[in-house]
C-alpha cells in the first residue's frame, strides 16, 4: 500500500501542483522527502516573501499554487503577505508541517496549538486531518476549497503522518473532479437585460476579478457596444480595462463621497467583477446619487452579501458580458482614438520627477510588458503616463500590504517567462520582501526592478495632510543604498541619474535579473 506521501504528491502532480513555494523548518521535510523529478521547489528567504512570490505567479498563470511553511512561526511571518492573496482571490493551497501527533497535546516545541484557528481570520478554509489516512483527501479539499472560493486555503499536517500508510480508500481522490457552473438562469438574464437596455445614462465599474478572469478584451467589447463610460473599481489590484481608452474614466478615489459624485446623472451603475466597493479614505456621504440604480455582478458570495446598496447577482462576469454583447446586437459609436501621452514634468536638481521615470517605461519597454507596481505615493503620476492596452498588463498589492511589490514581480516573472516583466517598486516598501532577490538571482529570472529613492514613506506623509497629522514621527528612512543591497543578493544594479540615461538602460533587455536604482523627488498618490 502507498504511503500518505506517496498519494499526496500524485495528487499533487496529476492536479498540476508541481511548482511549489516555500521556507521549510524541521516539520516539513518529510512532506519533501522522494519529491518527483518533476517538482520544482522555490525557496524564499523569509515567508512574506514566499507568499508574495506564489501570489504573483498564481495571478500570472491563473492556476492555483502550492506553498510550504513551517508550523506557527513560519505561518506567522507569512500572514501579512497573505492578506493581499486573500484580497486578489488568489487560490493558493498553504501546506504547514505540524509536530508529530503525540507531542501535540503537551505542547512540544513546534507543536502549532489549534493550527487551523490560527489562519481562519484569513483564509477560506482551514483544517488539520484527524488521522494520517485523512491527508490526502483533506489535501484534495484544500485544492477544491481553493478554486471553488478563489481564496488561499490552509492545511495543517503532523510530520508523522507522511510516511503512513495511506490505505485503500485514499486512492479515488486522485481521480475526483469539482466544477462550479454560475450562468444566470432564464429570468435572471430578462431582468438584466432588461435593466441595462433600458438604461437612459448607463455606468461601467470593473474590478480586477475583469483581469484575472482574462476577460480583458470581451470588457472592451462590452464597453464599446454599450457606449458608456468606465471606471476601474477603487482599491485595484488589477487592471480590467486599457487606462488611454477614450470610455475610461480612470480609478475610482476610496471614498464613499468622491464615488457617489462620479455616478451622478448615470440612472444605472453596473459593477461587474469587483467589490462593491473597497473603500480606503473614510470621506462619508450618500453611496449613490438620488435616482442612480446599482447592480452588482460578482461570483464571489462573499462580496455580494456585505455590499451595503444595491442589487447584485452571483454569476460568472464572463457569462454576463456574453450575454449582454449578445443582446446588444446593434454595435454603439465608435470609441474614437486613445488618448495621446503627456509629456512629463522635469524635476530640479539631480532627482527626476516620478512622470518621468514612467514616462520611460512607457516609450523603452514592449508594449506586453507586465508591471507590477508598488510605488503608492506615485499612483497618480503613475496613470497620467502609462499606457496599458493589454490583458495582465498591472498588479498591485490588493490589500494594500506593504511587501507584495519585490516578491510579486519575482512570482510574475517566473509564472511568465516568455512575457518582459517590470517591478516598480518604492524604497519604503522594497525592504518588506527584498529577500526576493535573492530568490531571483538563483533562478535567473529575467526581471527588471526599477526602485524609486525619495527618503521617505511618500504615502504616510499624504495621509499626515489628510488625517491632520502633519508631526508623525518615523517617516524618513534616509541612508538607503539598494545597488549594494542586490549585488549582495546577487542582482546586477545601477544607480542612473537622468533620464536619458534610464532611457538608454531599459533599452536594454538581460536575460537575468537587475535592479535599477532612480532618485525622485515625493509625489502625492491623487
Amino acid at each position: 500500500m502507498p504511503s500518505v506521501r506517496r498519494v499526496s504528491h500524485e495528487l499533487l502532480e496529476r492536479r498540476g501542483l508541481t511548482t511549489i513555494f516555500g521556507n521549510p523548518g524541521s516539520n516539513e521535510l518529510p512532506f519533501l522527502a522522494e519529491l518527483p523529478d518533476s517538482f520544482r521547489y522555490v525557496l524564499g528567504l523569509h515567508e512574506g516573501a514566499v507568499v508574495g512570490m506564489a501570489d504573483g505567479y498564481a495571478q500570472a498563470t491563473g492556476r492555483p499554487v502550492l506553498v510550504n511553511l513551517h508550523a506557527a512561526s513560519g505561518s506567522g511571518n507569512a500572514m501579512g503577505a497573505l492578506t493581499n492573496a486573500v484580497a486578489s482571490r488568489t487560490p493558493m493551497v498553504v501546506v504547514a508541517g505540524q509536530q508529530v501527533r503525540p507531542a501535540i497535546g503537551p505542547e512540544a516545541n513546534l507543536a502549532s496549538v489549534d493550527a487551523p484557528a490560527l489562519m481562519k481570520p484569513l483564509v477560506g478554509w482551514a483544517a488539520e486531518p484527524a488521522c494520517a489516512e485523512d491527508v490526502p483527501r483533506a489535501l484534495a479539499q484544500a485544492l477544491f476549497e481553493a478554486e471553488l472560493q478563489r481564496r488561499p486555503t490552509y492545511l495543517s499536517v503532523p510530520y508523522d503522518d507522511w510516511a503512513a500508510e495511506a490505505g485503500e480508500n485514499c486512492l479515488p481522490i486522485l481521480d475526483r473532479q469539482v466544477e462550479r457552473g454560475s450562468a444566470p438562469s432564464g429570468e435572471q438574464a430578462r431582468r438584466l437585460v432588461e435593466r441595462v437596455t433600458g438604461a437612459r445614462r448607463p455606468l461601467l465599474v470593473l474590478g480586477g476579478d475583469i483581469d484575472s478572469a482574462g476577460l480583458f478584451d470581451d470588457a472592451v467589447r462590452l464597453a464599446e457596444r454599450l457606449g458608456s463610460p468606465v471606471w476601474a473599481a477603487p482599491s485595484l489590484f488589477r487592471l480590467p480595462f486599457p487606462n488611454r481608452h477614450p470610455l475610461f474614466r480612470g480609478v475610482l478615489p476610496a471614498g464613499i463621497k468622491p464615488v457617489s459624485e462620479a455616478f451622478e446623472g448615470h440612472d444605472l451603475v453596473l459593477v461587474l467583477g469587483a467589490p462593491a466597493f473597497r473603500y480606503h479614505e473614510y470621506l462619508p456621504g450618500r453611496y449613490l446619487p438620488e435616482g442612480t440604480r446599482l447592480i452588482q455582478v460578482t461570483d464571489d458570495a462573499s462580496a455580494a452579501a456585505r455590499a451595503p446598496m444595491g442589487e447584485a447577482l452571483v454569476a460568472a462576469p464572463g457569462a454576463v458580458i456574453d450575454l449582454l454583447v449578445n443582446a446588444l446586437d446593434a454595435p454603439g459609436e465608435a470609441a474614437g482614438e486613445y488618448r495621446p501621452d503627456p509629456e512629463p514634468p522635469t524635476a530640479e536638481g539631480d532627482r527626476l520627477h516620478p512622470e518621468e521615470v514612467f514616462a520611460a517605461l512607457r516609450d523603452r519597454m514592449p508594449r506586453d510588458t507586465a508591471y507590477v507596481v508598488e510605488s503608492t505615493s506615485t499612483n497618480s503620476a503613475w496613470w497620467r503616463q502609462m499606457d496599458l492596452r493589454r490583458s495582465g498588463s498591472y498588479y498591485f498589492p490588493a490589500a494594500g500590504g506593504l511587501g507584495f511589490g519585490l516578491p510579486g514581480a519575482v512570482g510574475v516573472a517566473m509564472g511568465q517567462p516568455d512575457r518582459p516583466v517590470v517591478g516598480v517598486v518604492g524604497d519604503g516598501s522594497a525592504n518588506y520582501g527584498i529577500t526576493a532577490l535573492w530568490t531571483a538571482a538563483q533562478h535567473r529570472v529575467p526581471l527588471t526592478v526599477v526602485l524609486l529613492r525619495n527618503g521617505t514613506y511618500g504615502a504616510l506623509r499624504w495621509f499626515g495632510g489628510l488625517l491632520g497629522v502633519p508631526d508623525a514621527p518615523g517617516l524618513d528612512i534616509p541612508g538607503l543604498d539598494f545597488t549594494r543591497i542586490a549585488e549582495g543578493y546577487g542582482v546586477a544594479s545601477q544607480h542612473v541619474r537622468s533620464a536619458e540615461e534610464l532611457r538608454a538602460v531599459l533599452a536594454e533587455h538581460p536575460d537575468h535579473p537587475r535592479l535599477v536604482q532612480v532618485d525622485t523627488v515625493l509625489t502625492t498618490p491623487s
